[in-house]
């Protein structure tokens, strides 16, 4: 059950992924264009982490770099589907977008094109009629859930406005 810890580190880091991306592009200070430099830094990071890291534990697994046409193409695909997304979420932020709801909407539906995109490229024995009606229920739970925590999301505190300094003293 070992692959069940890197399912909730997933799960965590993902999870916090849109509260700090959205920071991040508040912190830039640029209106216009913040977003557009955060997700500059968070390509630095994939390289980091998808690049370098990997090639560190190939080479020290004494893997041979030979990259079969078929596993490229389709794991370069994978990753440009996972950046479009990436830079969806910060357009979504963007056009007023907050992070409670984005990240709701987007971890209730991932899954369900998930479910349904790989239930149709490896179906079940049987076919289609093979699929269990509980599948289909958690595909309108997720939906259900994404809706709820979207709609009934906390509301921010209010913003305090900040008490005007006192006039200094003037010296005699």
């Amino acid at each position: 059950m070992q692959w069940l810890y890197y399912v909730f580190l997933t799960v965590a880091t993902w999870g916090l992924y849109g509260v700090f991306l959205h920071s991040g592009q508040m912190a830039m200070g640029d209106p216009v264009n913040g977003r557009y430099k955060a997700f500059l830094f968070v390509g630095l990071a994939y390289f980091i982490v998808a690049v370098l890291a990997p090639l560190v534990v190939l080479k020290l697994n004494g893997a041979n770099f030979s990259f079969p046409a078929k596993g490229a193409w389709i794991s370069l695909f994978a990753g440009v589907l996972g950046a479009i997304g990436a830079f969806g979420i910060l357009l979504a932020f963007g056009a007023k977008g907050v992070p409670t709801v984005v990240m709701a909407i987007v971890f209730a539906g991932a899954p369900i094109v998930n479910a349904v995109a790989a239930t149709l490229m490896h179906p079940p024995k049987g076919g289609l009629a093979g699929v269990p009606w509980q599948f289909f229920l958690g595909i309108v739970l997720a939906a259900g859930g994404g809706c709820l925590v979207s709609y009934y999301k906390p509301a921010p505190a209010p913003k305090t406005a900040k008490a005007p300094a006192a006039p200094a003293l003037a010296q005699r």
